[in-house]
């Protein structure tokens, strides 16, 4: 009985990490969430959280994953942002996130914002030449990315809703 309940805690710890990783970027929510259900299941035999919950589960995680990426540059690219604008705007985030990962959670956040904002803005500068097209096309990207988060995190509520509904039920 003691694996069980390590494979309990396990599940629960990945599912916790998995919700804070729906609002960090560079950590997979979903996908953790997922990761965490499968672990709890495995100690549980899969009698509550069987394959087919976790096959939705699956889903769901694919689908906030896809969201995410799709979402943020369908959106962006329709508003005439360009491929390097987008690719300035993931290394300024990188960089950004890095640069404050003293400051746990709120520092992570905020500089990954702040970085990716300035990257995209410096590249459509650069490129342009505009800079209110820059600032026009930096703003569509701050607004796509706030769409894709709401929705990967409406998705995450949606996956630990079920996980509960099937473990407490």
């Amino acid at each position: 009985m003691a694996d069980f309940s390590v494979l309990y805690l396990l599940g629960y710890a990945l599912i916790l990490l998995g919700l804070v990783g729906v609002i960090l970027p560079l950590v997979p929510g979903p996908l953790l969430i997922w990761l965490g259900a499968l672990v709890w299941a495995w100690g549980d035999g899969f009698a509550r959280v069987n394959w087919v919950v976790l096959a939705v589960l699956g889903v769901l995680a694919a689908l906030a994953w896809a969201s995410d990426i799709l979402l943020t540059t369908a959106m962006s690219r329709r508003s005439g942002v360009s491929w390097k604008a987008i690719g300035g705007a993931v290394v300024g985030g990188l960089v950004g996130g890095l640069l404050l990962v003293e400051i746990p959670i709120i520092g992570t956040l905020f500089g990954a914002l702040v970085g990716a904002m300035l990257g995209m803005l410096v590249v459509e500068w650069l490129d342009k030449r505009n800079l209110r097209r820059a600032l026009r096309a930096t703003w569509s990207y701050l607004v796509s990315s706030l769409a894709a988060s709401a929705l990967e995190i409406v998705i995450a509520a949606a996956m630990i809703g079920i996980f509960v509904w099937q473990t407490w039920s």
